[in-house]
């Protein structure tokens, strides 16, 4: 059997960089070679809770851009050599929520967690993945590490655009990670004439000036309710989307909206946790909540190629390029708050980059 490099989990925060048998080409798919993995918010709380329950060792990792390398002689659709970005979800495209357009709600999609992932040189998808699609090719030029920005920017895009998010809206985001981020770039795209940022990590927020944000609110030490009110005119804001795990966050943000405002509840808390509501607030004041997870495929398309063009500024947003060597590294520079986002690369192709960019 062929070796590959990987970054094992062994269990709760212990990741391990080892040698392990490379995946083979499996009938109907395609083996892809990994160029480049974003490390996502999700990806952090699964390695460092018992997320496998025991099911060890396993290879996280879905924010992917590789190369075919090898490819099943009856699977026609894509071609080796071709670098490709793979939508991590792999929609049925037939059941009843499918068949609707709410494609993130499929009752038949594979659970990539419950594969192997892309923190390894080599990952392999099957049939059912190549039949489903959502497989996207980067076109020749195009950055591939700035092409692992499109599975986060997906979901952010379909949700600014199922909020309906428009011209002269206000708009509040609470977390300045790199999905407050998205959420601000696409904010200001879509015309939001007043975007608000509110986190606790005073480092997070000095990055937010170049990402179009008009204030920026350190909630350890301001009320962020009373500020956004003021920074509204007392009205509160017609958007506001907690895009964090903090129950105290989604409590908040319902006071945060105006009058017939909608609240979003973007990013999920802790399992087994509740988040307690003032419903009258609710009630009273005509507010619309939305709980938003996952994009459609047209959603997921878009985002794509909004990823790869001009307008959007994948520069900006990573922040650092680390081998995977350093996943551990790359772990807890994300948990301090030291970097907004982290794209890890096999040592072969680190080696590549470090080399071009040395160049320029």
């Amino acid at each position: 059997m062929k070796k590959m490099k990987a970054a094992l989990m062994y269990g709760p925060g212990d990741i391990r960089y080892e040698q392990v048998e490379r995946p083979c080409c499996p009938e109907g798919g395609f083996l892809l070679k990994v160029k480049a993995v974003g490390l996502c918010g999700s990806d952090i709380r699964n390695l460092l809770t018992d997320s496998k329950a025991g099911r060890y060792p396993h290879i996280y990792g879905h924010e992917i851009v590789g190369e075919i390398v090898e490819i099943d002689e009856n699977v026609t659709k894509y071609q080796r050599g071709q670098m490709v970005y793979v939508y991590p979800m792999a929609h049925c495209l037939r059941c009843e929520n499918c068949r609707n357009g709410k494609h993130e709600c499929c009752t038949e999609a594979e659970s990539y967690t419950d594969l192997q992932g892309g923190f390894a040189e080599y990952i392999a998808y099957s049939a059912t993945r190549v039949e489903r699609g959502a497989i996207f090719e980067v076109p020749e030029g195009r950055e591939p590490i700035a092409a692992t920005l499109a599975e986060p920017l997906s979901s952010t895009y379909a949700c600014m655009e199922n909020i309906q998010v428009s011209l002269g809206d206000s708009v509040v985001i609470i977390g300045a990670g790199p999905i407050g981020v998205f959420l601000a770039i696409l904010a200001r795209i879509r015309g939001a004439s007043k975007v608000i940022m509110i986190d606790k990590n005073a480092d997070r927020l000095a990055l937010m000036e170049a990402f179009g944000v008009d204030h920026r609110i350190d909630s350890s030490k301001e009320d962020p309710v009373e500020k956004v009110k003021e920074y509204t005119n007392g009205h509160g804001a017609h958007k506001v989307i907690s895009a964090n795990p903090s129950i105290e966050a989604q409590q908040q943000s319902i006071f945060m909206a105006r009058k017939c405002g909608t609240v979003v509840f973007f990013g999920g808390v802790a399992k087994n946790q509740l988040t307690p509501i003032d419903t009258n607030a609710v009630h009273y004041n005509n507010l619309w909540i939305y709980g938003h997870y996952g994009a459609n495929s047209i959603q997921v398309e878009k985002a794509f190629h909004l990823s790869l063009s001009d307008q959007f500024p994948a520069e900006k947003i990573i922040s650092h390029v680390l081998p995977l060597t350093d996943i551990n590294q790359a772990i807890e520079l994300t948990r301090e708050g030291k970097a907004l986002k982290v794209v890890l690369l096999p040592e072969e192709e680190y080696k590549i980059h470090s080399i071009l960019k040395s160049q320029k």
